[in-house]
């Protein structure tokens, strides 16, 4: 039996989200950024650093970590097998086209058209290889499964990426899937790009902040209308550069293809069948709502109803509400999550965040649901919804000020800065710094108040992102780093002489929930299904 640690005061477990540990370099803003509590932090007190990529995450070997995985292992204890490594496995084993939900998408548009009008299958999600929410991989493979079982049409909305991958790749891979559609078309079927707008314009919105970025996607697919019209994907992309050289694929404004007579070439349409194949959750949930909600508030969807078109994900995005109903891959099941497990040992949590984060401290960490365990509470700070890099300190200052008010009134409190995630997707030296100070600033704060109290803080992150902003070659990185995370036990108690670190070799964020049940003076965590601890107790 472990010995036991007891403290006075809480135990907080900080996630800077997208803050990983690099050499000092031109792209990393970590160590530029003037951070005098980290700095000291990382000199002074026991740092583990951990894996927050690939296998270590329950993803494939060699892909970037990101929030919800990163979030997942760090609330579950487990590597659950998960994302674009549970997916891989079924089109490997072909286990996705022998489905129900795969059949009746097919059938919908095959065999159970009255019209001599083919009704179409469309595909949406966002649209690179980044393998974070999708891949363009999967999207290929669907399109040549269904051109074998005789679909005749199908459109392909893009969400366009420069967000997972470099910013300016868009035109790359628009060729690819042009190319991969010739073949299909030169043997009579009709299979086009529909339409597209950069990820942060349209559709990809998250917990709710801007439902207008959903409207915007849904008038664009279904309606069949955007500001910006042209023939192609491919001179739409050319267009909106030549206006701003500059300009992040992530915010290409919302555009629809059209025909000679300036007609969309792909609307949604009654009868037609719809794939949104990303298997991440976030950025996904708020369009599969749109098209499978009966009561929708959020914004007029005309004479639309869900029963107009059979509407599929790749994966559930909602675990407990079951959005959507029609999936290709089942949902995975996370059980025994450190909130779980603290709620029956009569622990009392708090989970704080701003918005584009909150889901992730509350959901993704939970196990996928939005269940509250006895004595957890959850509060939110509204983040805002113009761009990041112009506000980078975000809501650090207000999260830290509940986080504050309730020190005293929770054992274990749980948080999460965004800015280094959210700012650094941006590539922007200046801002990303700006996040990083403006974090180092709130955790100053908040570990002077935990020092008062006689408690702890252990900081780690769920992914790397801040510390490599730039590549090798200096080019701007938007995308999620391999690198690993700090995991820093700040304890300034007569408790820090009685831990050490075990020296783990394979030490990652999933080896965080049962040292935090440690830290809290619980020695019955489940051991044979999480994973050991980072330290053992003298």
């Amino acid at each position: 039996m472990e010995k036991k640690l007891s403290y006075k005061g809480p135990v907080v477990l900080v996630v800077m989200d997208g803050v990983g540990l690099a050499p000092d370099g031109d792209g990393n803003a970590v160590k530029k950024a003037h951070t005098e509590f980290l700095d000291f932090a990382l000199e002074n007190y026991l740092n583990i650093p951990l894996e927050a990529s690939g296998e270590a995450v329950g993803i494939l070997k060699g892909d970037m970590g990101n929030s919800e995985v990163g979030h997942n292992a760090l609330g579950s204890g487990q590597i659950i097998k998960q994302g674009i490594a549970q997916v891989e496995d079924y089109f490997t084993s072909g286990k996705i086209y022998e489905g129900e939900t795969w059949r009746r998408l097919i059938d919908n548009v095959v065999k159970n058209t009255t019209s001599p009008k083919p009704k179409t299958l469309h595909f949406a999600g966002i649209f690179s290889d980044g393998n974070v929410h999708s891949s363009i991989s999967h999207l290929e493979r669907m399109i040549e499964r269904a051109a074998k079982e005789n679909v005749e049409k199908i459109r392909v909305h893009l969400m366009i990426d420069g967000r997972d991958v470099p910013p300016q790749s868009e035109p790359k891979y628009i060729n690819r899937l042009e190319q991969f559609l010739e073949p299909f078309n030169e043997s009579g079927k009709d299979y086009k790009i529909a339409s597209g707008a950069g990820r942060m314009v349209a559709v990809c919105d998250r917990y709710e902040n801007d439902w207008n970025m959903v409207k915007l996607g849904w008038d664009m697919m279904v309606g069949g209308v955007a500001e910006n019209q042209f023939t192609s994907a491919l001179e739409a992309v050319e267009t909106f550069r030549k206006k701003d050289p500059k300009i992040q694929d992530q915010y290409l404004p919302p555009f629809v293809v059209v025909d000679e007579n300036k007609n969309p070439v792909g609307k949604v349409e009654k009868g037609d069948s719809f794939i949104y194949y990303d298997f991440r959750a976030d950025r996904a949930i708020e369009i599969a709502m749109s098209f499978t909600y009966c009561d929708f508030p959020y914004f007029d969807r005309g004479a639309y109803s869900p029963d107009d078109v059979c509407f599929a994900g790749m994966t559930e995005y909602n675990s407990d509400t079951h959005v959507p109903a029609l999936t290709l891959v089942p949902p995975i099941k996370i059980e025994n999550a450190l909130n779980t497990f603290l709620g029956k040992n009569n622990i009392s949590e708090l989970a704080v965040s701003e918005t584009v984060k909150f889901g992730h401290i509350t959901y993704y960490f939970n196990g996928n649901s939005y269940e509250k365990a006895p004595l957890e509470e959850q509060l939110k700070v509204e983040s805002d919804t113009l761009p990041f890099n112009t506000r980078p300190w975000m809501k650090s200052a207000e999260i830290t000020d509940l986080i504050l008010d309730n020190l005293e009134k929770y054992q274990f409190i749980r948080v999460n800065f965004p800015g280094g995630d959210m700012v650094g997707h941006f590539a922007e030296l200046e801002p990303t710094m700006v996040a990083m100070e403006a974090i180092d600033l709130s955790l100053k704060r908040i570990a002077e108040k935990v020092d008062e109290l006689g408690g702890m803080m252990l900081i780690t992150a769920d992914h790397g992102n801040a510390e490599e902003i730039a590549d090798s070659n200096g080019n701007p990185k938007t995308s999620h780093s391999l690198n690993k995370v700090p995991c820093i036990f700040y304890d300034n108690t007569e408790n820090r002489a009685k831990y050490y670190s075990k020296n783990l070799k394979d030490a990652g964020l999933s080896n965080v929930a049962a040292t935090l049940a440690l830290l809290l003076g619980l020695d019955n965590y489940p051991k044979d299904i999480w994973r050991e601890p980072l330290i053992s107790i003298e």
